[in-house]
């Protein structure tokens, strides 16, 4: 194998520890440390291929995102169901890619990133989280209230799926099926709790 591939094998395999931590911990509980030890490599080694742990994490949000983005994009291009089915199965393609409430991972990072990182992952959570769902609440496939613009909606989508991530205490109750817990969720979201 030549350097270049030995090189370019180690990087990927930063990655893909690196993905491992940010998504299962998060940015403020994985260290360089943990990501070095699970790639089976020291953390000088680590230093070689990354200048420092938050190009490493946006390097990783960059990915997740782009793969989460084409799922959710596929899912609306097939556009098999009603709204409800099809705003469950974008929900589910999440939460198979996050472990965790995408949304608090990427927010809460931003207090420990520089400013240029930090507009970096707001440029890609703008393009691979919101744009998806804004193309959603864009279609025909949802009437929105008055007021409530397709931006509005899928920030509001986006901020309120940390139940779904709750091993503790979920919605509807312990013996529902994943996709069941996602549509008690979604039809909170999209309909309220109150009927007046």
């Amino acid at each position: 194998m030549s350097r270049e591939a030995q090189l370019a094998a180690t990087r990927e395999k930063i990655l893909e520890a690196a993905r491992e931590q940010f998504l299962i911990k998060g940015y403020a509980d994985t260290s360089t440390r943990d990501i070095a030890t699970a790639a089976g490599i020291t953390q000088p080694a680590l230093y070689h291929h990354f200048a420092d742990k938050e190009l490493i994490f946006v390097q990783v949000i960059e990915t997740v995102g782009g793969e989460l983005a084409a799922n959710m994009n596929q899912i609306l291009d097939a556009n098999k169901g009603d709204g409800l089915e099809i705003l469950t199965d974008m929900s589910a393609a999440m939460v198979a890619i996050h472990p965790r409430d995408a949304f608090s991972l990427i927010h809460g990072s931003f207090q420990y990133l520089r400013p240029e990182n930090q507009a970096q992952l707001g440029r890609l959570f703008a393009q691979d989280y919101l744009q998806p769902i804004m193309r959603f609440f864009k279609s025909d496939k949802v009437v929105l209230r008055d007021g409530v613009d397709p931006a509005t909606a899928a920030n509001f989508y986006l901020t309120s799926l940390a139940p779904l991530f709750a091993k503790f205490h979920q919605l509807g109750g312990a013996n529902l099926s994943q996709r069941e817990h996602i549509q008690v969720l979604l039809r909170l979201i999209l309909f309220g709790v109150a009927e007046k």
